[in-house]
């Protein structure tokens, strides 16, 4: 499978943000977020070839580590992922899968289900990208038959929204009453978009005070702080 990076950090976002963990990014998406800080697992995927049993054998080499977080680009549009996934956890880990919920989670299983659906703001303006893609990833971006089996057959599951504007935000509630399950609300993670700690800060203050009045988690971007938009981290 193609893999785009493969490092120990500490994961940036979500309930266990600061957690030690090696990350796994698979190199490949069937999106096209304009916002898409990871181009180089999407936009143009880049990497090399590994094996499933090469890329297990690799967590060794951190043995202080029981978190693994498999990310992309969408790591489950990547060749045997679900061979990957059940090597992560047969080796004793806490997997956490990132992904944006448009591919079932199937037999795999995982600890915790990162879904990150993709609201309008992410398709990308006419100019960015083909017309093509445009309309593939405005077809594909929304599956809630997909988030509905993550949310069934994860162990524990968040729910991550990246919001640019306030208007992102009826779009945002109206998939979760849609998803049918309930959603605890510090489980509903409302993540301001941008790469850099300017950016963030422009939309932080009133994204916060959403989360205030309504029990949602406000999720920052810890790795954006401590290392900047780089990779590897």
């Amino acid at each position: 499978m193609l893999i785009s990076e493969l490092f120990y950090s500490v994961q940036g976002e979500g309930l266990l943000t600061g957690v030690p963990s090696v990350f796994i990014r698979t190199s490949g998406c069937n999106l096209r977020c304009r916002w898409c800080d990871t181009p180089y697992a999407s936009w143009k995927p880049e990497g090399r070839e590994m094996a499933v049993e090469a890329i297990v054998e690799k967590l060794a080499e951190w043995p202080q580590a029981r978190h693994v977080v498999l990310t992309g680009g969408e790591p489950m549009v990547a060749r045997e992922v679900r061979q990957l996934m059940a090597g992560i956890r047969e080796g004793g880990y806490h997997l956490t899968v990132e992904t944006a919920g448009t591919i079932e989670l199937g037999e795999a299983g995982c600890d915790l289900a990162s879904l990150s659906p993709k609201l309008s703001n992410a398709t990308p303006l006419p100019g960015e990208i083909g017309e093509g893609w445009i309309a593939r990833h405005e077809e594909t971006r929304r599956n809630v038959a997909a988030l509905r089996s993550w949310i069934a057959g994860a162990g524990e599951t968040q729910i991550k929204f990246v919001i640019s504007g306030e208007e992102d935000l009826a779009e945002a509630m109206a998939l979760v009453a849609e998803l049918g399950h309930p959603v605890p609300p510090d489980r509903i993670l409302l993540m301001p978009e941008g790469r850099s700690m300017e950016e963030l800060r422009g939309r932080t203050g009133w994204l916060v005070e959403v989360c205030k009045a309504q029990g949602y988690r406000f999720c920052h971007r810890l790795h954006i702080e401590l290392f900047g938009n780089t990779r590897g981290t």
